[in-house]
């Protein structure tokens, strides 16, 4: 298959992970990146199972072809699926506003691994026909043209990132878990997604298995998991005075982790999701004590952004749409409008 994926940083490791099983991908990013990846190829380090050090697996010499482009010389007709894993302030943008548009007109399934989902596939949860989520988004407008049913979800639940030492080709693998896929609105485009997760889980790498894998669910609400995981670590990370690891977010007060936790899962669950679908509390707060880095979005904000992906507006919005009370969450909700407000200023 040819697929397009817009976000050469974390899209490189679906890519990677495609091509090893020999599929075509194309990563859609900056020119100079994009001669940076054509040149020397990208490189995603992965810890295997019971190995102590992190593996480089280059795109050259993998079974697909791994290839990076800019969004102006991408034929969005050429492609079989397009993944989105770019921040969603970044859809709006020039050049790729405009690719966006002729994605939309081709019709493409699409499948996004940003942490927040893209407004056509909420269009899918009936619970959330009457609420009104436009002011979660950057570039609202960039999503109109979507047909809900051809955009699906993957929680993006593997952690990784740029090592700042490093070339923007290369990748760092935190902590290696596997994609969680929602299904589309029509056969053959579920049909070629569990294609995909085939494909991946048959590839080994010296007769080992290869962390992160593509795991596709019937549920639109299997990847709002991920939500919890957010609400709870990640936009806590973001202080009023600066920002702290995901491990300090989240064990800091494990108490009111807990408490955050479990009040996300419950509104998942208001929307329609099973309680069997969530990651319980105690594995996500034993992966987060391996999280040492504050969250992108912290370090975003820490870097003078002015806009990022408002996952914690949305759950906010989301519940207050729904009449649940959002007390245990408005504080987090404030400090990061505070921070970015001030960024503005």
């Amino acid at each position: 298959m040819q697929i397009l994926i817009l976000g050469a940083s974390y899209g490189s490791l679906l890519g990677t992970k495609l091509a090893m099983a020999g599929h075509d991908v194309d990563l859609v990013c900056r020119e100079a990146t994009a001669k940076l990846m054509n040149d020397e190829g990208t490189v995603v380090r992965i810890k295997l199972r019971d190995e102590d050090e992190h593996r480089s697996i280059s795109s050259k010499g993998l079974a697909g072809k791994v290839r990076a482009i800019t969004p102006e010389n991408v034929n969005a007709e050429d492609y079989d699926l397009v993944a989105m894993a770019m921040q969603e302030p970044q859809y709006g943008a020039g050049a790729v506003a405009d690719l966006m548009g002729r994605i939309a007109a081709a019709k493409k399934p699409c499948l996004s691994i940003m942490n927040m989902p893209p407004m056509p596939y909420l269009k899918r949860i009936e619970a959330l026909t009457d609420v009104d989520l436009t002011a979660c988004y950057t570039a609202p407008a960039v999503w109109e043209a979507f047909e809900p049913g051809l955009v699906s979800l993957c929680s993006p639940d593997p952690q990784a990132f740029r090592p700042p030492e490093e070339g923007a080709n290369v990748l760092h693998v935190g902590l290696p878990t596997n994609f969680k896929a929602a299904t589309f609105a029509h056969d053959a485009h579920n049909t070629m997604l569990r294609q995909l997760e085939t494909d991946i889980a048959a590839v080994t790498l010296d007769g080992n298995d290869v962390p992160v894998k593509l795991r596709v669910f019937d549920s639109l609400h299997v990847p709002l998991a991920k939500w919890s995981m957010l609400l709870t670590g990640n936009y806590r990370c973001v202080q009023a005075d600066g920002e702290q690891a995901i491990r300090d977010a989240v064990h800091g007060d494990l108490e009111r982790s807990r408490a955050i936790y479990a009040w996300v899962d419950g509104v998942v669950q208001k929307l329609g999701g099973d309680a069997a679908d969530s990651v319980p509390f105690e594995k996500y707060a034993k992966a987060a004590e391996q999280l040492l880095k504050p969250s992108s979005a912290a370090r975003a904000i820490g870097g003078g952004a002015t806009n990022i992906e408002r996952v914690d507006r949305l759950v906010q919005t989301v519940a207050r749409g729904l009449g649940i009370d959002t007390s245990l969450i408005d504080d987090t909700v404030a400090t990061v409008d505070a921070r970015l407000a001030a960024n503005s200023r």
